[in-house]
């Protein structure tokens, strides 16, 4: 039997959790606060954990709190895609596709590919969710996304494939007033003692990967100072006098005045987006949606 008294009690668990706070809590649900206080401490006794440590400032999740709550916002993520199904069903939708992408793809390869599905597909449903690179094979993986768009290069598995859409050539991000910044080109090598602003490998290993190893095949190791989570927040980091970046070169439409970026005198190549699914979750549908994306075509150069 479904427990529903538990679900109701998780969601509730997980608005206190994100706004750290019964009060804002139970404003965001819709609900005054002494009945969530109570849900919460119900929950608490059922679980026989004590999840939040409550004080004037707030509610902050204790470590066995902490340790549930990824679980515990993954389980209502699928409940609200289940129920995101069940009423287009209802409404005589005919499928339901779950796309996870990084913030880069959402820019531009994502966009005209979402209109085409539409024009084509118009009673399907699509569900886009933000991830990080690290997260494409695993969410597929398990079944949290049908499709992936993402920085992936090299084997992903036997259960995975992957086709590039998007490669672009590889340029140096640099505060305005840098010595560089005149330059009509820039030689990788040149940039050995430079500080950078790099993509956390945990989140984009490809996109670490390659350019450690580039800068390695031109003779020095990077020295990272900072580590974002993507190419834009790079870019970001750079126009706060934070260092230097290697970046896609077509990152300048997103520069601010106070960036500039310079094409490297090396033509240096890096996959900025491509596509993966699980081989045994293809479906005739999205046997048809994966060539719309040109499976198998080469990958377009921005």
């Amino acid at each position: 039997m479904i427990n529903f008294r538990l679900i109701r009690h998780l969601w509730l668990f997980l608005a206190v959790a994100e706004e750290e706070n019964f009060s804002k809590a139970a404003a965001r649900l819709g609900m005054s606060q002494p009945p969530l206080t109570e849900q919460i401490q119900v929950l608490e006794q059922a679980l026989k954990l004590k999840l939040f440590e409550r004080s004037r400032r707030g509610a902050k999740l204790t470590s066995a709190g902490a340790a549930i709550l990824p679980a515990v916002r993954k389980f209502v993520q699928q409940l609200e895609q289940l129920e995101l199904a069940v009423r287009e069903s209802a409404a005589g939708q005919t499928g339901l596709l779950t796309i996870g992408a990084i913030s880069s793809a959402m820019l531009d390869v994502l966009p005209p590919f979402l209109a085409t599905l539409k024009k084509r597909y118009p009673d399907l449903t699509v569900s886009v969710r933000e991830i990080d690179s690290v997260e494409a094979v695993p969410s597929l993986e398990s079944g949290d996304v049908d499709l992936a768009f993402a920085r992936l290069e090299g084997d992903l598995g036997e259960a995975i494939v992957s086709v590039p859409l998007k490669q672009d050539k590889l340029a140096v991000a640099l505060p305005k007033g840098h010595r560089f910044a005149g330059m009509a080109r820039i030689r990788l090598a040149s940039l050995a003692d430079e500080d950078f602003v790099m993509v956390a490998r945990r989140l984009s290993p490809v996109s670490f990967d390659g350019f450690t190893a580039a800068c390695l095949a031109h003779g020095f190791s990077p020295r990272v100072i900072h580590e974002t989570r993507s190419a834009s927040s790079q870019v970001a980091f750079v126009g706060c006098g934070q260092g230097i970046a290697l970046v896609p070169a077509s990152m300048k439409k997103l520069a601010p005045e106070s960036v500039v970026l310079r094409p490297l005198k090396e033509r240096l190549q890096v996959v900025t987006t491509a596509v993966a699914w699980r081989k045994t979750r293809s479906s005739p549908l999205l046997q048809e949606i994966t060539a719309l994306l040109g499976a198998g075509a080469p990958a377009r150069t921005a």
